[in-house]
């Protein structure tokens, strides 16, 4: 039986790639009924996607597929668009990441979803959103985190904005719409009515851009990478151990940096008035650092970090994913779970569910399984016959 908060909820996911995919996945670990529709013979390019590949297999879909049902279906005419409707009729939320308009090319826009089912949530993903002057331009994450300013501030002074190895703008927006939908099925607990849900992933980058808007629009100031630090906040930075290991200390707060100056060996620090407040530290950003970056690089990274746990001040190994696979506090919080891939019939380790639930507790119950899957089990509980499920194979509707 699935469990979690939102076990009963029944979402239907459309679209490719990462954003709605995601999205998807977070109510599907939440205990949502989520059923991925792919057109036939038409897979989900994030089933060949990963960097890594083991017999014949990658893992993007291993995760981003999980604790879905899969379907084949065309839904835009004849007996495909009826089934289509039949499940709307049945479904709380539809999630798609389609160029705007391609819903509505099918016929099948909020209208006449709305008309199968008044309490529908539409969630639309799409690069800029379903209106203004560059809605009708394809849009991915990287583009995205580019147009939003976000690259713009990221990276090393003078040389070309990097980008994460993730598509971090296109996970941003999948939690975006999973905020979204949440709002509005809380909105639909009130009116009984449903809505369309607008995420694009300009939008979700944009949002996490703390006081740079703000900055410029008062003060003319054009925020800029700032390498490993950023600008105006100390101590806080990476800095290398002797053993040549990366650290990050983060003690830019005041009573933090009274800690780290104690834990150093260096109290006069606290009161000197180059540093004795979290303004003045900015100012002197360079020579903090470097006393920080001194002290570190005499030691193992073991000793600094049990210094400065056991002093309060806030420190980490910037670590890879061969150290994060063994980290006490990932396993001890069920972080790093085993998916079970129907395509290997072997498990493997992916992240756990985000965030923990005391009462309702979310799982990983399977990683992404083959294309229609689950065609049989979720046509039957619309009523189809297994002869009718073969001609519509055939057909090339299903």
């Amino acid at each position: 039986m699935t469990t979690g908060p939102l076990a009963g909820l029944r979402v239907l996911e459309m679209g490719t790639i990462i954003a709605g995919p995601f999205a998807a996945r977070i109510l599907g670990d939440y205990g949502a009924d989520v059923i991925k529709i792919e057109p036939p013979g038409r897979p989900d390019p994030l089933r060949d996607w990963g960097q890594g590949e083991y017999r014949g297999q990658h893992f993007m879909w291993t995760v981003i597929g999980r604790n879905k049902r899969c379907i084949t279906l065309d839904p835009r005419t004849g007996r495909g668009r009826e089934i289509f409707l039949e499940l709307v009729a049945r479904t709380d939320v539809i999630v798609e990441n389609f160029r705007p308009g391609t819903l509505e090319r099918w016929g099948l826009g909020f209208d006449v979803l709305s008309e199968a089912n008044p309490g529908l949530i539409l969630g639309r993903v799409s690069g800029y959103g379903q209106t203004g002057p560059y809605a009708s331009k394809p849009g991915y994450a990287s583009v995205a985190e580019a147009v939003s300013g976000m690259r713009s501030i990221n990276g090393f002074p003078g040389e070309a904005p990097p980008r994460m190895a993730v598509s971090l703008g296109d996970s941003l927006a999948g939690m975006v719409a999973v905020q979204g939908v949440l709002a509005a099925l809380y909105s639909r607990s009130v009116t009984g009515k449903g809505q369309v849900v607008d995420i694009a992933i300009t939008e979700a980058c944009l949002s996490v851009l703390e006081s740079s808007i703000p900055e410029y629009d008062k003060l003319g100031a054009v925020r800029r990478p700032g390498g490993t630090k950023l600008d105006g906040i100390a101590p806080s930075n990476i800095y290398r151990s002797s053993d040549g290991l990366w650290m990050v200390v983060a003690a830019n707060q005041d009573t933090v940096f009274g800690r780290l100056c104690e834990a150093m060996g260096r109290p006069e620090l606290a009161t000197d008035e180059k540093f004795v407040d979290h303004l003045a530290r900015g100012r002197n950003q360079d020579e903090i650092d470097g006393i920080v970056a001194d002290w570190v690089a005499a030691r193992p990274a073991a000793e600094v970090r049990e210094i400065l746990d056991g002093a309060g001040v806030i420190v980490g190994p910037v670590n890879t994913i061969a150290e994060v696979v063994t980290d006490e506090q990932f396993l001890a919080r069920d972080m790093i779970v085993a998916h079970h891939d129907e395509r290997l019939d072997e498990d493997v380790l992916g992240p756990g569910v985000v965030p923990t639930f005391a009462g309702t507790p979310a799982s990983v119950r399977r990683a992404g399984p083959a294309l229609g899957a689950d065609n049989h089990e979720v046509y039957a509980e619309l009523g189809i016959s297994d002869a009718e499920l073969e001609e519509l194979t055939t057909a090339g509707t299903i």
